[in-house]
């Protein structure tokens, strides 16, 4: 017997979600396979001592990523406004910065043992690879931003919740400095108007 109201619709599944993990069996196959075909040809020692070798280089990559890393962090933090000896103005982003996670990304994929790998880790340890990469990202990270829809992200913050350790939910609602109120949502129950 049915009741006449249709199924609930469930959400479609994104193309990342579906495709992701077959490509992901795909990569650790055609890593598999490769490794296989170069032991065969040069001999399993030698396989081994290029995944020993990758891992050697890709830590040292990651360490000296990470140095950078750090280093500019601590010098972006010397140099922030309202600190003793501080500029100004916010400091410029520095020429040695860009590039920094691409390259973390590199050091990653030299230690991932596999021959695909390892040529898309020395792919990213080469600087002009980087800097095309680091400026695609940018723009592209860009045009999302600009594309989403101004409010959405600050309306997830319009009303916040404290639960206490009773169990109890104390609702309350943010207050801006400049004066403006949030947009009234619906089923938040009466609102009241000064």
């Amino acid at each position: 017997m049915t009741t006449g109201t249709p199924p609930p619709n469930r959400p479609r599944r994104s193309r990342v979600r579906r495709f992701l993990p077959l490509s992901i069996a795909a990569w650790l196959v055609l890593e598999i396979w490769l490794l296989i075909l170069v032991a065969g040809a040069a001999g399993g020692f030698t396989v081994l001592l290029l995944l020993v070798a990758g891992f050697v280089c890709g830590a040292a990559v990651v360490k000296k990523a990470g140095r950078r890393a750090f280093s500019n962090l601590t010098e972006t933090l010397r140099q922030a406004p309202g600190q003793p000896g501080g500029a100004t103005e916010p400091p410029e982003p520095q020429p040695t910065a860009r590039g920094n996670g691409f390259l973390m990304l590199g050091g990653i994929l030299l230690m991932i043992p596999g021959m695909l790998s390892d040529l898309a880790g020395l792919l990213l340890l080469v600087p002009p690879v980087r800097k095309a990469l680091s400026g695609f990202t940018e723009r592209a990270l860009e045009r999302r931003m600009s594309a989403a829809a101004p409010g959405s992200l600050s309306g997830a913050f319009q009303q916040a919740r404290m639960h206490r350790p009773d169990g109890k939910v104390v609702q309350g609602e943010v207050i801006r400095e400049d004066g403006t109120q949030p947009p009234p949502r619906g089923g938040d129950g009466p609102r009241l108007t000064p």
